[in-house]
This record gives C-alpha cells, sequence and structure tokens, in this order.
C-alpha cells in the first residue's frame, strides 16, 4: 500500500467531520475532565456501524470457538487476512483523526475495545467470551486492563505484588494497580496477578487473569489522578482486599491453570505486542496536526517585516516534520498491508515501529511548539496540549529503553 484509496479518505473526510461537530466543541470539558470521553466515543461507534461490525466480528468468533469445542474444527491461532486491509484501514483511521485533536480519547477507547476486550476473547472461554466479550466490542461496557503496579514499573512481572489465593472453589485476591486507563469507570476490568504457590520463588509463580466487575466486594476504584497530558483518558487506581472470584472468573477456566507458569507472562506479551503497533497511528494523528498548525503559523506570523515561514531555520523545522509524517504514515500502510495477508508483527518489529513514532512524535511536538514560541507555551493554542499528550507515547506500553531492550534482543539472538 502506497497510498489511501479513494474509499479510505471518504472515510477518513466524514470522520473528521464528526470530530469537528461532536469533539472538537467540548475539548474543554474533556481537556478539563469535566466530560468522560465515553459518550462521544459510543456516538462515533453508532454513526460509523463500527459497533454493528464489531457484533458482526463477534459473532463468527463465537461461531469458530463454539465448533473448535465440539471438535468439530482445528482451533487455528492463524490469523485470517481480508485481502485489501480495508477491515484494519477502517480501524486505524478513526485513531489517527482522534489523536489530531485528543489523542487521550483513543487510549481511553484502545484500552476497552483493544486491550480488555482482546484478553477475555483470546483467553476466554466460550461462556466467558459471551459474558463480557460483547459489551467490550461495543462500548457498550468499559473495560480495564490492570497489570501495573506503584512499584513495579517496566518489571511488570517480577516485581507483581498482587496475589490469587486458592480457598476451595474459589480464588482470594488481593493487591493494588496503578496508571489504570479507564480505572474510575470501568466497568469490567482484566486483573493480572500471581497465584501464590508453596515453595516457588515470588517471581517464577504462574500469572493469572481474572475479570472483575464494578461493585464487587473488596474493590475499590479511585478517583481519576492528575497528569502531564491525556486528560481526556481518565486514569486511576485499583485497590482490591480479599476480593473472592469463583473459577468462572478465571480467564480460561480450569485450564489456564494447567497451561504452566509461561502462559500468563506469554499472553500479556501479545497485548503489548498489540498496543505498541498502534502507536504508530496515534503518532501520525499527532504529527499531522502539529505539522499543520505550524505550517500556518509560519505564514502568518511576521517577524522583521517577514512571515517567519521564510527563514531557513523554521523551514528545516518544517522539513523535519514532514520526513516523520512520511515516515509514519508508511509505517501505519504497512501494518495495513500485513493484516490484509492475515499477519501480524513480531514483538521486535512492533517494539521498533514504537519506538520510532513515539519519538517522532514528541519531537514534532516540541518543535510545533518551538515555531509558536511563547504563544506554544500558552494552553490557549492547541500544541500545547499536544505536546503534552505526545510524551506519553514514550513511557506506557513499555519506555523507549524498553523497547531498546526488546529489539536488541532479538537482533543478538539470530
Amino acid at each position: 500500500m502506497i497510498e489511501w484509496s479513494e474509499q479510505h479518505q471518504m472515510i477518513r473526510d466524514a470522520v473528521r467531520r464528526f470530530i469537528d461537530a461532536e469533539i472538537v466543541p467540548h475539548l474543554e470539558e474533556l481537556e478539563h475532565g469535566d466530560m468522560p470521553p465515553y459518550g462521544p466515543l459510543r456516538k462515533l461507534f453508532s454513526t460509523f456501524g463500527m459497533d454493528e461490525m464489531a457484533r458482526g466480528r463477534f459473532e463468527k468468533q463465537i461461531a469458530k470457538a463454539k465448533q473448535a469445542e465440539a471438535g468439530e474444527a482445528t482451533a487455528s491461532k492463524k490469523r485470517e487476512g481480508d485481502g485489501t486491509g480495508d477491515s484494519a484501514a477502517m480501524q486505524l483511521i478513526p485513531i489517527i483523526e482522534l489523536c489530531r485533536y485528543c489523542p487521550g480519547m483513543v487510549t481511553a477507547m484502545g484500552v476497552s475495545v483493544g486491550l480488555t476486550a482482546a484478553a477475555v476473547m483470546s483467553k476466554g472461554t466460550v461462556e466467558q467470551k459471551e459474558r463480557w466479550g460483547l459489551d467490550l466490542l461495543t462500548l457498550d461496557k468499559i473495560g480495564a486492563w490492570a497489570i501495573t503496579e506503584p512499584g513495579s514499573g517496566s518489571d511488570a512481572f517480577g516485581g507483581m505484588k498482587a496475589t490469587a489465593r486458592r480457598d476451595g472453589d474459589e480464588f482470594v485476591l488481593n493487591g493494588s494497580k496503578t496508571f489504570i486507563t479507564n480505572g474510575p469507570f470501568a466497568d469490567t476490568i482484566v486483573f493480572i496477578c500471581k497465584l501464590e504457590e508453596d515453595g516457588v520463588d515470588s517471581r517464577d509463580r504462574q500469572i493469572l487473569n481474572f475479570v472483575l466487575d464494578r461493585g464487587m466486594p473488596g474493590l475499590e476504584q479511585s478517583k481519576a489522578l492528575r497528569k502531564m497530558g491525556l486528560h481526556s483518558s481518565p486514569t486511576g487506581e485499583l485497590f482490591l482486599n480479599d476480593v473472592r472470584c469463583g473459577m468462572d472468573r478465571l480467564l480460561g477456566g480450569e485450564a489456564a491453570l494447567k497451561k504452566g507458569r509461561g502462559s500468563g507472562r506469554e499472553g500479556a506479551k501479545d497485548t503489548f505486542q498489540t498496543e505498541r503497533s498502534g502507536v504508530a497511528a496515534m503518532a501520525l494523528g499527532i504529527v499531522e496536526r502539529c505539522l499543520e498548525l505550524s505550517v500556518g503559523y509560519a505564514k502568518e506570523r511576521v517577524q522583521w517585516e517577514k512571515p517567519i515561514g521564510e527563514y531557513q531555520l523554521i523551514q528545516e523545522k518544517l522539513a523535519r516534520m514532514e520526513v516523520a509524517r512520511m515516515n509514519l504514515q508508511n509505517l501505519v500502510f504497512r501494518t495495513i498491508e500485513l493484516s490484509a495477508q492475515g499477519r501480524g508483527m513480531g514483538l521486535a518489529e512492533a517494539s521498533a515501529m514504537k519506538l520510532y513514532a513515539a519519538r517522532a512524535a514528541v519531537e514534532v511536538a516540541m518543535e510545533a511548539v518551538q515555531v509558536f514560541g511563547g504563544n506554544g507555551y500558552m494552553a490557549e493554542y492547541h500544541v500545547e496540549q499536544l505536546a503534552r499528550d505526545a510524551k506519553v507515547l514514550q513511557i506506557y506500553a513499555g519506555t523507549d529503553e524498553i523497547q531498546i531492550r526488546a529489539i536488541a534482543r532479538d537482533l543478538l539472538s539470530a
């Protein structure tokens, strides 16, 4: 794929009109936390039939899962491509367009529809998929994927303290999580913790995934935390004190316990892989908007009796922004092409793409602030918000340092 098709451009233009009408007028309320993002996101889903498409995909997945469970078909992990990539493009275009104005909304949407729903649909039993999957995929319910803890940081598994203790036919969950996207508002939470195992070092214990519902006894969801950027994406903490769960809430059920200590870690890594590959689309939206605003300002802002765009140092900044935009767009096109073939990126490639995309978004956003000068530092100008929002791309889904480690390990293992 070398350019957007005419159909893709029509979809993009329609999404832009929706954002101009439904989101841009509410940027202040979204930015200051007065308006949760879920209402506008649900309207986006219904307006473009994204909820109906999700229902269609869900029904196909359930039908295949039931066939495999009944022994009528062999379950395959191979992805099926559509030959065109249109399905992937339809998912990525709203991400790009939303990130031109409100990247936090994409994070809120992606964690609910992507990470949380994906965990249920990939690891859950048929009953669990039917119980929680569809509502998450359609945004009828909001999901949170809870892995990060106050003391663990990048050592997500080794430093994990949250536990699940067997108590007869139930599990008793304890622990806390932080930096949890959608945490304050989540209806459904995938809680990742370690199984208490006698004689096994804490760092080596089995990782399990449980599905929790808002209001369960012992589960506390904090108010939204204050943070540097992504204000339109509510982030909170979770506290579990003797939360009791039956086997029906353990993703995968009894079979999950028999898979061994590595399965939970590998499943979470697959989720990180998906999250990292989506960062390029987010970065592209931020870069496109920063470039657009910077070009407009360079034409209008006059210093020493001529527009600042006539000065070579400003021209260099704009040129570098355009190079970053082109590179990011090509990475998005690669994602679409792979999807068309039923393929996905490996962890190292997804990490490489995330590393470049995050750095490019931050560099472009900060240069946009520089082009705007003192005005760029003022909240009145949109580049100020985009600069704050871009920074988190270098932190979540694994810091830049973690991406470098994954890439280097892959290179050195060859």
